[in-house]
């Protein structure tokens, strides 16, 4: 298993944002859905090294984040897109992810061709040389998808990736999902539903802190059938009545 994660807890003040969640997972793509303040962002967070857990266990790629030298080759072997990534608006999408491969470590004579290969992955090779200052909010994003995946890495963790991106760049990008989830672990955090339907192979729902469900979208879907909860698609009631069980 790529993730194994065991009674993971993450308190910020008063407030435990992550309350005891256990999960584990191997290649593929897992959807991570639940409501605002349900937890998701910390989780991924957590995953990403970025914040340490409270309590509980973590093995990411078969280290511990919590030793100094694993969590360095975690981060090596590691992509990851946060909500709100800052940017230096000089830089050129190509420097950009040039950048981020060099955080990663990576053989100076590999970088140039892993950074095109990103870029056009992420259908930015037009811009390849654009100042990112000129760019949109949903190329901005791009970029940051480019500079997550540019290291090839075992374990991918997106937050919201698809904000800002139009419908035919959201099914480019649940191809792109598709493809690296056979030979990687990817996480996707998403408000976005469909999404979740199109590209993934399992689904994990949180409320509170805590998962409230995990499955694939079809178990979720199935959740919905004769509920009568809200949504315009079967997956959207499934994910309905599955929060409304919690909250009951």
């Amino acid at each position: 298993m790529n993730v194994e994660l065991t009674d993971l807890r993450r308190r910020f003040g008063r407030t435990e944002a992550v309350a005891g969640v256990s999960l584990q997972a191997g290649p593929g793509v897992f959807g991570l859905l639940g409501p605002n303040g349900a937890g998701k962002t910390s989780l991924l967070r957590m995953m990403a090294t970025v914040l340490a857990p409270s309590s509980g266990r973590m093995e990411l790629l078969g280290r511990d984040p919590g030793d100094h030298a694993d969590r360095r080759e975690i981060r090596r072997r590691l992509g990851y897109l946060p909500q709100s990534l800052g940017y230096y608006p000089g830089f050129t999408v190509s420097e950009f992810v040039e950048y981020f491969a060099l955080l990663k470590d990576m053989p100076p004579a590999k970088v140039p061709g892993a950074v095109a290969s990103a870029v056009e992955r992420c259908g930015l090779s037009d811009r390849a040389r654009s100042k990112l200052r000129s760019l949109s909010g949903g190329m901005l994003r791009r970029v940051g998808i480019a500079q997550a995946i540019v290291n090839d890495p075992e374990l991918l963790l997106l937050d919201e990736p698809t904000a800002g991106l139009d419908p035919e760049q959201r099914m480019a990008f649940r191809a792109l999902l598709r493809e690296i989830g056979g030979r990687a672990t990817v996480v996707v955090s998403t408000h976005l539903v469909e999404d979740v339907g199109a590209a993934c192979t399992e689904v994990t729902l949180m409320n509170q802190g805590k998962i409230v469900f995990h499955g694939t979208p079809a178990q979720l879907t199935a959740r919905g059938e004769g509920s009568g909860a809200a949504g315009d698609a079967p997956l959207e009631r499934g994910y309905s009545a599955v929060l409304s069980e919690a909250r009951a």
